[in-house]
């Protein structure tokens, strides 16, 4: 994959940026781009800042000086919630050889940060040490689908479901608090109940989101579709494009279920066409 990836090393100006996100206060990014390949990504609309004219997931930035750009000491972070990444993964395979997030993470023990952190990597276990050092910590695996084939063909570049699961294991052992992002969840193909059985023994709490089709997604989702799964066409096509309950019922089922269940769940979907 990064073979026919342009790699550019760059200089940013700031690193620990205001979030727009609901639950967190700042956001961090170490890198520019993203190396998934995922079919749902949301995050292309980013290009039309970077001066690229590569398509979105054929270029990566790297923030080289990015741990430099936290100051040594300050209050303003202390008690604050800080989030990597939202619109790249901390531990792209890139990181193995920059260790940018790992940088990143040690400048901001001294500030006492609230950190959470999610990624699709397995990597996240190479940073162990440091996350325990966090006096409140997240650290949350992306889990789309337990079919590690369905998972090649939406997120092709990630580590293995198994790999996955087993970086959830080590963290929850490490006494770290760890949580499983079901998202986005595919109409008919996300088992989340086979999700959540899989990896209760291991995460504090879960959290879902359901497939957003908006902007350039469902181009990308109906040509998958068309090549990998022509019989769920119609069914998508009536979920997204007419007045239906499929979400608002998956919403219900999953409340009772986890209430049934003693299961912390917390559910961000999107309602509405």
């Amino acid at each position: 994959m990064i073979n026919h990836m342009q790699i550019k090393e760059i200089k940013a100006k700031s690193i620990i940026t205001k979030s727009n996100l609901p639950d967190a206060d700042f956001v961090i990014n170490p890198y520019v781009g993203c190396m998934h390949a995922c079919i749902y990504c949301y995050a292309n609309f980013m290009k039309r800042f970077t001066g690229h004219i590569e398509p979105w997931g054929k270029f990566i930035d790297v923030k080289i000086n990015a741990p430099d750009l936290i100051p040594e000491s300050s209050l303003k972070y202390k008690g604050k919630s800080i989030f990597l990444s939202s619109v790249t993964d901390p531990y792209l395979s890139l990181e193995r050889k920059y260790e940018l997030t790992r940088k990143i993470l040690k400048k901001l023990i001294p500030l006492e940060p609230n950190i959470g952190i999610q990624t699709k990597s397995d990597l996240i276990v190479r940073d162990i040490d440091l996350l325990k050092q966090f006096k409140n910590c997240e650290a949350g695996l992306t889990i789309t689908t337990i079919d590690d084939n369905i998972r090649k063909e939406v997120e092709p570049y990630t580590a293995s479901i198994s790999n996955r699961i087993k970086a959830l294991e080590e963290m929850n052992e490490a006494g770290i608090k760890t949580y499983v992002f079901i998202g986005p969840i595919f109409p008919y193909l996300t088992d989340w109940k086979d999700i959540i059985n899989n990896t209760k023994a291991y995460a504090d709490f879960y959290m879902l989101e359901n497939l957003n089709v908006k902007g350039s997604v469902w181009n990308n989702i109906k040509i998958w579709l068309q090549q990998k799964h022509p019989e769920l066409i119609e069914k998508y096509e009536e979920i997204y494009f007419t007045k239906n309950n499929y979400w608002n019922d998956m919403e219900k089922e999953i409340m009772e279920y986890c209430n049934d269940n003693n299961i912390d769940c917390r559910i961000y979907f999107h309602h509405g066409k």
